[in-house]
């Protein structure tokens, strides 16, 4: 019987076409949403199976916000939909994440004895400091773009005092 396809021959579309690159899989901002993820799920399987159950909705969410920016970015819609100002809702998105994690983390740690509940609140610190981290990058990134296009717009070279109305006193 004889192979249909050759040996050199690339692998129909299907799959891979959902499949993020390997090109932003190594970038860094790949990895920091993929730790995201995996970290949030994580955290949610530790919540459902803990006392603390009530706190299962916070890395739920998180996790699929995650895991829409992971293929938002692997798929290239911030490239495609430029009406959304992709970096900024990544960086609140960070901020709150982080922010929520090190909240549920010492009131699951304090409150709650049972391992499941323990276990989530450590995973929970551990996504604090990944979100922190990503918010830090992000932040950096929104600078630089911010100071690149205000320096190249006239507005860019007013100084503080000119943007106040001088006949409010």
């Amino acid at each position: 019987m004889e192979d249909p396809e050759p040996e050199g021959a690339a692998p129909p579309p299907g799959l891979r076409s959902v499949l993020p690159s390997r090109e932003f899989l190594c970038s860094g901002k790949g990895q920091l949403l993929l730790a995201e993820s995996v970290l949030s799920f994580i955290i949610f399987i530790c919540y459902i199976a803990s006392l603390a159950a009530s706190f299962m909705m916070a890395p739920l969410l998180e996790f699929l916000l995650a895991l829409f920016l992971f293929f938002a970015y692997a798929s290239k819609l911030n490239e495609k939909f430029k009406g959304v100002h992709w970096p900024l809702a990544d960086f609140l998105r960070c901020v709150t994440a982080a922010i929520i994690y090190f909240a549920i983390s010492i009131a699951a740690v304090s409150k709650y004895s049972d391992g499941a509940s323990i276990a989530a609140g450590v995973f929970g610190f551990a996504a604090t400091i990944v979100f922190a981290f990503d918010f830090y990058i992000t932040f950096n990134y929104l600078v630089t773009s911010l100071q690149r296009g205000s320096s190249d717009s006239p507005e860019g070279h007013k100084t503080q005092d000119e943007d106040y109305d001088s006949d409010s006193d």
